[in-house]
């Protein structure tokens, strides 16, 4: 799904306009569909955040937390919305790959194991001798072998079952799989729609669970990035412009993405706006340090528990995975 979205300053309208005010093209490349948590893209649209900077924003839907690493990191799109986890072992196999992360998103991950209390599902041990559906790319699944390392689990107890994003949740509301990988949020309100009750649903976050890991996180392409610094920077302030107007008004930011999607249901992706901002976004650290930083402390961290699963070719830079170059001091305050 591809959207245009040309918002033309007074500048460019008004005659005599020379080529220096034209806006800069600015492809964004999402991880998913245009769910709740897009809606504060589509928000520095509507209201002219991304116009203000001068750019003209193309919002591109994806097909999982991994998809938008490969369109970066080769040039097809500047920036991109991706799991930073995914982005370290991209990195680690792919080194020099022009690709970083400049803006933290979800704060804390949205990585769960979402299962049904009634097939037996509600804590992380109850896995072993059940099956789990996880769809290969999903960003949930690439966490699984630290989460399960982190709480013990004897992994060939668990039958994995490869599923597909569409069938992931049918299958679960089936029967057919005790529990799948995915983010909290959208398993769990897909779930709710196929008329699962949600006192059935159990929730298991990872970052409950031992896990010390990052979310979702703008990336650039770093070749892009320093030919185009200032645009970078006016990007991030108008993602973060959208974000906050989004957690101001979450009903009206779901008016922007619906106005993208009208077949959605209003009511869920407002509701899965609402918690992925509650669980993901701002968060006790955002609120306090701002949006789009990254502790490095916490990173180092989160690098040795990938570690514990990933065998590195060589050891991870962090510097070579996220950089504060393009974000304010002190990030962005959200409220």
């Amino acid at each position: 799904m591809r959207l245009r979205a040309l918002a033309f300053a007074a500048a460019l309208l008004a005659p005599g306009h020379s080529p220096a005010t034209a806006e800069t093209a600015m492809p964004f490349a999402l991880d998913w569909k245009f769910e709740g948590p897009a809606a504060p893209y589509f928000v520095a649209i509507d209201k002219g955040h991304f116009a203000a900077a001068g750019l003209s924003v193309e919002v591109t839907a994806g097909q999982g937390s991994l998809d938008a690493i490969p369109k970066v990191a080769t040039g097809a799109f500047p920036v991109g919305f991706a799991d930073i986890n995914s982005l370290v072992k991209f990195l680690d196999q792919n080194p020099g790959a022009p690709v970083i992360g400049v803006m933290m998103v979800y704060d804390k991950p949205p990585f769960a194991i979402v299962g049904r209390k009634s097939l037996g599902v509600s804590a992380p041990k109850d896995l072993e001798g059940r099956v789990l559906g996880a769809p290969p790319p999903d960003g949930a699944w690439a966490q699984f072998p630290a989460f399960a390392s982190a709480n013990g689990l004897d992994v060939s107890k668990i039958t994995v079952e490869p599923v597909g994003f569409p069938t992931r949740e049918p299958m679960l509301a089936e029967g057919n799989v005790a529990a799948v990988t995915g983010f909290s949020f959208s398993s769990f309100l897909n779930l709710v729609r196929l008329g699962v009750p949600e006192e059935d649903i159990s929730v298991i976050l990872m970052a409950d669970h031992g896990l010390a890991l990052y979310g979702n996180v703008i990336i650039a392409n770093t070749d892009w990035a320093a030919a185009n610094g200032d645009a970078l920077k006016g990007f991030l302030a108008a993602i973060a412009a959208g974000w906050k107007d989004a957690i101001a008004d979450p009903a009206a930011a779901t008016e922007a993405l619906i106005s993208r999607n009208p077949a959605a249901d209003a009511a869920l992706e407002e509701r899965r706006l609402r918690l992925s901002i509650e669980a993901n976004v701002l968060t006790d650290a955002v609120k306090a340090n701002g949006m789009g930083l990254v502790d490095p402390a916490r990173m180092a961290k989160a690098l040795e528990q990938i570690a514990e699963t990933y065998t590195f070719e060589t050891a991870p830079d962090p510097a070579k995975i996220f950089s504060d170059a393009w974000l304010p001091a002190g990030g962005f305050p959200l409220q």
